[in-house]
């Protein structure tokens, strides 16, 4: 495709599939109530415009623009050629940011790339096109950004969804993605929304957090940081649990890193996020239906595909419908040390849920012999929290023990001591029960030794 097509598909001239969002006088009007975020002077905004337009009718047509390097010096060349024939005098850091500014609306997503680039930001939140909050710290802040108006929006999401063979308008007017680096992409358009186009970008680290991160912020502490890379060499299987934005999916990447090298891990994810760093992994994604409403490629298909590659670990990014049944049963079926992902508020309240998605399936089961189910093929829930200063930490590591009567029994090994609230902070720390998990003859079995100091002195043998 040439770089004039692939520009007016997401760049910064008018055109593409996605004008119609967002034109209602009531959509005006909710934005015009909105106080105005802090913006550029009109003048470096027209100046801007007028820049754009005849770079974008100088570029060559034939040039690649995936040549990120080469475009980049290409346009700056040009640039540079355009305020010196047209004598616009500007000074070093406005001819710098106007320059940042067209290069990101060329190569980039726009007015969002320096949020982007910004390490300190989290979470990206567009609430229409002039209004922009980002997360940092734990804390939500509107940002001094904004969008010319819907459509330009709309060009952005459609260059974020293109390459990735996904589509929204109205007809589909939500979907999940991804950004090249990996970074979580919610997007919601009219007429579901009603303030104008919606995107959520979740960012990933461009560093993988490790362990020793998680312990330097007080996420986790040595000692169960200890006890769960037992658990997982040991082949033991884990759910993690917790609300949204709590950390899963960053622990899951964590615990993932303990896995052997010489084991075949296959991840199944609504949209690729997990970082795995071992060479034999192989990633799948699922696929929403295309125009005709045909293609769609479920989680709960790739689950049971799964159990024909072979796997020695299977990873489901998070388990949130039927597929839990299908997860629960590679569990049971030798698939030992698999590893998933379940929203709820409790390690309690995940076994809840995890029974409910099983009769998602459809399945005509007694409810008994789902919890059998469940627990015969969990070993463990981690639950992650977040806390009031937005702050993320686990504050409970309990053991599924086995069924008692109709109810399945659940032991806490971990659990978050508050210590209050002080400036502002959470303080705290996750403490050992002083109870010992039934399992530890198969982490002992695995060659791994723990001392009892992990579960708290004079740990108590059940």
């Amino acid at each position: 495709m040439s770089l004039l097509k692939k520009i007016e598909r997401g760049g910064s001239t008018s055109g593409g599939s996605a004008k119609q969002p967002g034109k209602s006088g009531k959509l005006t009007s909710r934005r015009a109530a909105a106080p105005p975020p802090p913006k550029e002077s009109s003048a470096l905004a027209d100046l801007k415009t007028r820049v754009q337009q005849r770079l974008l009718a100088e570029l060559d047509p034939a040039m690649d623009i995936t040549q990120v390097a080469e475009v980049r010096r290409t346009i700056r060349d040009l640039f540079e050629q355009i305020l010196q024939e047209e004598n616009i005098v500007l000074s070093r850091p406005e001819r710098h940011r106007l320059f940042e500014a067209i290069a990101a609306e060329i190569l980039g997503f726009g007015p969002l790339q320096p949020l982007l680039e910004d390490d300190s930001i989290t979470e990206i939140m567009v609430n229409g096109p002039k209004n922009i909050y980002v997360e940092r710290k734990g804390k939500l802040q509107r940002v001094p950004v904004t969008f010319e108006d819907n459509d330009h929006v709309m060009r952005i999401i459609e260059r974020i969804v293109a390459p990735l063979g996904r589509r929204v308008d109205e007809s589909s007017p939500y979907v999940d993605a991804r950004l090249p680096d990996g970074s979580r992409v919610n997007i919601v358009i009219p007429p579901i929304s009603l303030v104008g186009p919606v995107v959520t970008i979740r960012k990933f680290f461009k560093t993988p957090l490790t362990v020793q991160d998680l312990i330097n912020f007080g996420s986790i502490t040595p000692e169960a940081v200890q006890f769960l890379e037992a658990c997982v060499k040991a082949r033991l299987n884990i759910v993690i649990s917790g609300g949204t934005g709590s950390g899963k999916t960053t622990l899951l990447n964590i615990l993932s890193s303990f896995i052997p090298p010489d084991e075949r891990i296959i991840t199944v994810e609504n949209a690729a996020e997990l970082q795995l760093r071992q060479e034999h992994v192989v990633t799948l994604e699922s696929r929403p239906p295309n125009i005709e409403g045909r293609g769609e490629v479920t989680i709960r298909q790739l689950v049971i595909n799964t159990l024909r590659m072979r796997p020695d670990r299977i990873i489901v990014g998070e388990v949130r419908g039927a597929e839990a049944l299908d997860m629960l049963q590679a569990m049971n079926t030798g698939h030992e040390g698999s590893m998933t992902t379940v929203h709820s508020n409790s390690p309690r309240d995940t076994l809840s849920r995890l029974e409910t998605m099983t009769l998602m399936a459809g399945m005509d089961l007694p409810v008994r012999a789902i919890r059998e189910q469940i627990a015969s093929a969990i070993d463990l829930v981690v639950h992650q929290s977040r806390m009031r200063d937005g702050s993320r930490k686990v504050v409970a590591i309990s053991e599924v023990s086995g069924m008692e009567g109709d109810v399945i029994s659940m032991t806490d090994l971990f659990v978050f001591q508050h210590g209050g609230y002080r400036d502002g902070k959470v303080f705290g720390r996750l403490t050992p029960t002083g109870l010992r998990p039934k399992f530890m003859d198969k982490i002992e079995a695995a060659g791994i030794h723990l001392p009892a100091s992990t579960f708290g002195i004079g740990g108590k043998r059940r």
